[in-house]
């Protein structure tokens, strides 16, 4: 029999080739007047944002648009809302990487509700109930690692040695739809495609051994697994069928926000969010350096500490499916695993955190603000010295 568990609310999915041209048709079916919201470079450069207009005056709609240059921050949240509160939005319509679909997300939150974002940010202020009601909105990742098309947090930074990095979060932000269209990962770099694939990785991994699993989450970061297992490297490397590599990603992309919504995540994600806010650390590369390390650690804090703990037989299972190979010793399974990881990490160049400024005396202002809901369903709870070694082997 299983154990119980429950999903919360997912957005409508449209994957394939091909999908983006629907999203003028979707958009018309809530009103006439679109907020667009797109990262402020590649996409705007591209034949697709041609084609959008194209099918945006073929539906007869009026639209704004705004852009979002880096991960938002509540202070540009509140100004964009305040920009398009008096101008009757009926529809959102987000476009970009995780930073432009978070801030698309909390947008379309506070477009009708009129109060500052600040009031809703999960440690920070006075964290009122959000009761609504959200515009609705749509979700078109142009890149494959957030997931944050399938969540229902909005994640806003403020940088600096004081600042956070922060959830506005509610099932009402959920997307309506989520448009996964692999023809718009074309333009990726070998750097973004590295840092984004590696997060979507490091997610489907946490979900998988989260305290929080369940049959339904397992079945879909297994299925997410095996899809960066087959195309994360060949498309950084462009090796092969691209297009394959780049809709496998998307949806495993796809799978790792669905996942990480129902589960939660683990230590890497609980580092990243003061690592991120506290230093100029894009979120990809915290996960694609830190996954290796916290993986390595995880594994013997619970040899050491709590040798049965059920999770240890699920970092065996992911050694199983990422390496193809059906490994019966436990401790070679483990070291086959992070041999696996510490390679992808070398071949796609991710940075050390050291290149973005981070020293030895840095580490403990990073592990006192790490303990936010990401490390509460980390399978095990590390002691401060444990997150230090996550952190000291990638300095």
């Amino acid at each position: 029999m299983f154990s119980a568990f429950s999903i919360a609310r997912l957005p409508r999915i449209e994957l394939g080739a091909g999908s983006f041209d629907k999203i003028a048709q979707l958009a018309a079916a809530y009103g006439r007047h679109v907020l667009l919201v797109t990262g402020s470079q590649s996409f705007i450069n591209s034949e697709h944002w041609q084609r959008l207009h194209t099918g945006l005056k073929q539906y007869q709609l009026v639209w704004e648009h705004c852009t979002i240059g880096g991960e938002p921050s509540p202070q540009l949240i509140d100004e964009l809302v305040r920009q398009y509160e008096s101008n009757d939005i009926d529809v959102v319509v987000g476009i970009g990487g995780g930073s432009a679909l978070d801030a698309a997300k909390a947008i379309a939150g506070l477009l009708k509700v009129r109060r500052t974002v600040m009031d809703y940010l999960e440690g920070v202020g006075p964290e009122l109930d959000y009761t609504g009601p959200a515009v609705p909105w749509i979700a078109v990742p142009t890149t494959a690692g957030t997931g944050s098309e399938a969540t229902k947090n909005a994640v806003l930074s403020v940088q600096g040695p004081e600042g956070f990095k922060k959830s506005f979060r509610d099932d009402k932000l959920v997307a309506e739809y989520a448009i996964i269209d692999p023809e718009l990962l074309e333009s990726c770099p070998p750097a973004l495609i590295a840092a984004n694939g590696m997060d979507a990785l490091t997610q489907l991994i946490e979900s998988y051994v989260s305290l929080r699993a369940s049959p339904f989450t397992d079945a879909l970061a297994i299925s997410g697994l095996r899809a960066v297992r087959d195309s994360l490297l060949p498309w950084y490397e462009q090796q092969g069928d691209t297009l394959a590599h780049r809709a496998n990603m998307g949806y495993a992309a796809l799978l790792s926000g669905i996942t990480l919504a129902q589960c939660g995540l683990g230590s890497v994600h609980g580092l990243a969010s003061p690592l991120g806010a506290f230093h100029p650390i894009p979120h990809g590369v915290v996960c694609g350096s830190l996954v290796a390390a916290a993986t390595a650690v995880n594994i013997n804090a619970m040899l050491q500490r709590e040798p049965e703990n059920p999770a240890l037989k699920r970092y065996a299972r992911l050694a199983d499916i990422l390496c193809e190979e059906r490994i019966r010793d436990h401790a070679m399974a483990f070291q086959r695993l992070l041999a696996l990881l510490q390679d992808w990490t070398k071949r796609m160049q991710l940075p050390r955190l050291s290149s973005f400024g981070l020293h030895e005396l840095d580490l403990e202002h990073i592990i006192k603000h790490c303990r936010g809901s990401s490390m509460k369903t980390n399978p095990i709870i590390l002691t401060d010295a444990e997150v230090r070694e996550v952190l000291s082997q990638r300095l």
